[in-house]
């Protein structure tokens, strides 16, 4: 795989950041790292759907199968709680309790800003106190958590009430919830109960912005911010100087990076692959780009705060796709935005039928359609 030893302050293309990132994510070619070290590498995967993650370890990981997860959610070494940008992750258990401290400011700061009004006057610690108790008796919906709590808040909203318990309390979503082909309500726990350990107890940005930098870099502090959903980086950034090189891109942005990760050459190929939703590769920048042309963004975010899963073709987002299922069927559909070759078409179904009986290996039989 061809890299390009870029001296610090060189431009780099958009093309470029696409290869970067594209292998730093495990998209050039799929990886053999097992799926503890892949979760890790990646700090995490969206997890909004319970799905997300399977898709996007299929599409990263050699042989990834849907029991090697769900066994691991099971052992409790990996756990799906509120993360980055106060949005749901799967995460190692390791990591839930030292990146969890990391982003307690943004849940703070999230929690004031939708809630302050109707929170006004509350012993927060207390409340939380009280809310922490409850979850640890047995996992507990945020709906028994709201109106529990509303009893002896009573005058107050009950969703209000269950968010401070989400946001002040790092709460595990427990098994079956994010098990594949597990359905049921999302129960809680403190992370703390379930994994019989403690948070870290220093607030350690430094390593998780260099962790983020190894899978996501190079970026520029604001890609950063929007990662993680914190604020007020660029001083620790600063800090961090010394172990850290700059680049620029194409509008004069500056853009860190680690000393030791590849910077690949933007005429590598890359290969088609099948993005699953709410994936992190989309998430994780305020220019997105290295991975979608503007063009094609409000095709993939939807009003309704949905991030569709996508095509991509030469690297970057092309299409989207769904699966449609039957009785003994599943249907690939896949719409591209621009018109595909027979080439593309001829490789996207040999890929698409892989996917299909990733997904839906009770299936009898597989179709791959392109809409218009």
């Amino acid at each position: 795989m061809g890299q390009s030893h870029q001296d610090t302050n060189a431009v780099l293309s958009v093309r470029t950041l696409n290869r970067t990132l594209l292998a730093r994510q495990c998209l050039l070619e799929r990886s053999e790292m097992p799926v503890m070290d892949a979760v890790e590498h990646l700090v995490g995967l969206q997890s909004q759907m319970p799905t997300s993650p399977y898709y996007g370890l299929w599409t990263r990981l050699k042989g990834f199968r849907n029991e090697d997860l769900s066994m691991l959610i099971q052992n409790r070494q990996i756990v799906r709680l509120a993360m980055m940008r106060s949005t749901l992750h799967l995460v190692t258990a390791k990591d839930s309790l030292a990146l969890r401290p990391v982003l307690q400011s943004m849940m703070d700061r999230e929690l004031k800003g939708t809630f302050s009004k109707r929170l006004e006057g509350i012993d927060l610690e207390e409340l939380s106190a009280i809310g922490r108790q409850y979850v640890e008796v047995e996992p507990r919906t945020l709906n028994d958590v709201g109106l529990f709590l509303s009893e002896k808040w009573t005058d107050r909203d009950p969703k209000a009430l269950a968010s401070v318990i989400r946001n002040k309390v790092p709460l595990v979503q427990v098994p079956p919830r994010g098990l594949w082909g597990s359905s049921g309500q999302a129960m809680h726990t403190s992370a703390e109960l379930w994994l019989g350990d403690d948070l870290a107890r220093q607030d350690d940005s430094k390593e998780m912005i260099l962790r983020y930098l190894r899978a996501f870099g190079p970026a520029t502090v604001a890609d950063i911010q929007a990662w993680s959903g914190l604020n007020k980086l660029r001083d620790v950034v600063k800090e961090l100087k010394p172990q850290l090189r700059m680049f620029f891109d194409e509008q004069g942005r500056e853009l860190w990076d680690v000393q030791d990760a590849p910077i690949m050459d933007s005429d590598l190929p890359a290969p088609l692959r099948f993005i699953g939703d709410f994936d992190n590769i989309l998430l994780s920048y305020v220019d997105r780009s290295r991975i979608i042309a503007d063009a094609y963004k409000p095709i993939v975010f939807t009003k309704n705060g949905i991030v569709r899963p996508t095509v991509l073709l030469d690297g970057f987002v092309k299409g989207v796709w769904n699966i449609e299922r039957e009785k003994d069927s599943a249907k690939l559909v896949i719409e591209p935005f621009e018109p595909f070759s027979k080439e593309d078409q001829e490789l996207l179904t040999q890929e698409g039928l892989q996917l299909l009986q990733f997904a839906a290996e009770e299936a009898q039989t597989f179709d791959v359609q392109f809409v218009d």
